[in-house]
């Protein structure tokens, strides 16, 4: 058997190729967390991702069938994405992944993280980027609010 058709072969291929790719996953997290998003409000999210990119992603994860794509024909046209049914089967993974970057932002505090005393209480609150909390803060993305109800204290 050729190494090509091992390769194509394990299912597992399929579905790492089709995550690995730049600004993927991050895009399935804030579908997850956030909910449906309009492209605008996407690419504000994926702070630095290019429009191009976002749109290429997009394209690529809705003909994975991992996303879906609402259009509405109004003026403007109103296109919104949010996570199908198989994005959804993903879910347990990304919440999981949630858990291990909250777990590790508290082991290895970056520069931004907010002074601890020796018993660990926080001493102060920095916000995050422009005054909002990021995706990837969220402890219980099941519990979503609209932005503007958010603390954006960690």
């Amino acid at each position: 058997m050729a190494a090509k058709e091992r390769v194509g072969s394990c299912p597992m291929d399929s579905v790492l190729r089709t995550l690995m790719g730049p600004w993927t996953s991050y895009i399935l997290w804030i579908l997850r967390s956030e909910g449906p998003q309009r492209f605008t409000e996407l690419k504000r999210k994926v702070a630095g991702v290019s429009a191009k990119v976002l749109t290429e992603r997009l394209r690529m994860l809705e003909a994975a069938r991992l996303v879906a794509r609402d259009y509405v024909p109004t003026i403007p046209p109103q296109v919104t994405y949010s996570l199908a049914q198989r994005g959804d089967e993903l879910s347990p993974i990304l919440d999981a992944i949630n858990r291990v970057a909250l777990k590790w932002a508290e082991e290895d505090p970056g520069p931004s993280a907010p002074p601890r005393a020796a018993d660990g209480e926080v001493q102060a609150s920095v916000p995050s980027r422009q005054g909002r909390e990021s995706a990837m803060i969220h402890a219980n993305p099941s519990e979503r609010r609209p932005h503007a109800e958010r603390d954006v204290s960690p």
